[in-house]
This record gives C-alpha cells, structure tokens and sequence, in this order.
C-alpha cells in the first residue's frame, strides 16, 4: 500500500506493519526483549489500537500509527514530559508539511486542528528500582486522511482541514525529525524550553474556564498554568489545584 521510505534520524531503526494489532503493546514486547532506544514502530493500520484510558482508537489505513521505544535516564515523573515533547513533534510535522494548518496543545496529550482533535499520544511504561523506567514507549496517532465521527470531543482529520491527502510515512518522517530535535533540547536544557513552546501554542489560555474530568468526578475552574513537571494548574473556587493526570474540556463562561 505504501512505497515510502522514511529517512530517519541517526540511531533510529524502522520496524514496519501492513497490519498489527496495537503498535504501542507491540513496542513494549520488543522493549522487554532488548529493542535499543530508537526503535521505531509504523502500522499501515492497526486491529486493536489503544488510546488512553484504556479507550479504543478507531486505526483504519490511511493514518499514521507509531511507536518509539525510549530508554531515558531519569524518574518517572520527569519521562512523562516526553509527551509534551511528543505533542511539539507532531505541531512541527503539521507545519512543515502542511504550512497553512497551525496545531495547537491540549493537555495533557492531544493535538488540535481549529479546535478539533487530529492527533493522540499514548505514553507507557515499566518500572525499574528507584523509581526509574526500564522503558517508555511514546504511541502516536495522527488522523491523516479519516477521522472518527462519534467521539466525545470533536475530531478531525489533516485532509478535512484542507491539508491534502498526505503519506503517512512522509508523516512519520517528520514527526521522527522532530521529536529527535525536542528530545536533545529537553535533555539539555530541561523541561523549560519544552513547556515554553507548549504553552506557546497552547489551545486554551491561561484564565479561560476549563473543565477538568477526574476518572468519576470533576472540577470547574480556569487555566493557570503548567508547573515546572507537566502538571495542570488550575484555580477552581480561588483554591489552586494541581492535577498530574485527567481530561480537559473548554467550557464557555
């Protein structure tokens, strides 16, 4: 179905998929088995695609669906900002191949077209001692060509906002270029110069009315801010909270 040929960064290794059940379970076998940091997993399509939350992602051909195995030196709580990381590679592939479409961040993981959702990121992992991962595998999905229509919060796909009907491995490409990019600069300077950018192109702002969904409950309040980990600053009722893991929704008001 495909002929590209993704030109990848130094270290990287392709492992490709006409059809595999989920890439990101996939990636975590081939981790546990010794795959080297850089392994990167493409599906033409996936059976079993995985989102978060144990939700299912809806994978027919036509999008992108990949998994980068990573072995980062560091705690837990600092690898999961490799989402954000994530989330600036997928904004800088949209720009660089569809100029016009300008991406933009929804916490903690998603990526957005004109306030519909084109992009998921799925980060997993297993514990080593101390608190530090064996691996983290960072699952990408990208709605090239269709995107699902009975979603909670609205989707969308690049060819519905006009951006053509792109390879997914031109996708890949440059998705992989530049997450390469952004993990030098978050090993080297830190989380700062990643959560600058995020917020940068941050789909809601800092004061705006969010909802923030909590497994069975939920809080009202409006943005503040992200701290300096990757965690969701919220002022609900004048109390400042901050929330490491849930869903945002933008509420009027």
């Amino acid at each position: 179905m495909t002929c590209f040929q993704p030109r990848l960064p130094l270290g990287y290794r392709l492992v490709f998929y006409h059809s595999i059940g989920s890439t990101n379970e996939e990636a975590a076998r081939l981790a546990r088995a010794g795959a080297p940091a850089g392994t990167l997993l493409w599906a033409l399509e996936q059976t079993a695609g995985r989102g978060r939350r144990g939700r299912t992602w809806v994978s027919p051909p036509g999008n992108l669906y990949s998994s980068l195995i990573l072995r980062p030196e560091c705690p837990a709580s600092r690898a999961c900002q490799l989402g954000f990381v994530a989330a600036l590679a997928i904004g800088g592939a949209v720009g660089a191949i569809c100029p016009g479409l300008g991406a933009s961040y929804k916490w903690p993981n998603d990526v957005l077209i004109n306030g519909r959702k084109v992009a998921g990121i799925l980060l997993e992992s297993e514990m080593i001692l101390h608190g530090k991962p064996s691996f983290v595998v960072v699952g990408v999905g990208v709605n090239l060509r269709v995107a699902p229509d009975d979603t909670e919060f609205p989707a969308t796909s690049i060819k519905d906002e006009g951006g053509g009907d792109l390879e997914p491995g031109a996708m890949l490409e440059e998705f992989a270029g530049h997450f390469h990019k952004w993990e030098i600069c978050w090993q080297i300077e830190g989380f700062a110069a990643v959560r600058a950018a995020w917020l940068a192109q941050a789909a809601i702002s800092s004061g705006l009315p969010i909802q923030v969904r909590l497994g069975t409950s939920s809080l009202h309040g409006r943005f503040i801010d992200l701290n300096e980990e990757g965690a969701l600053l919220l002022d609900a009722a004048g109390e400042r909270r901050q929330i490491a893991a849930g869903e945002v929704f933008p509420v009027s008001g």
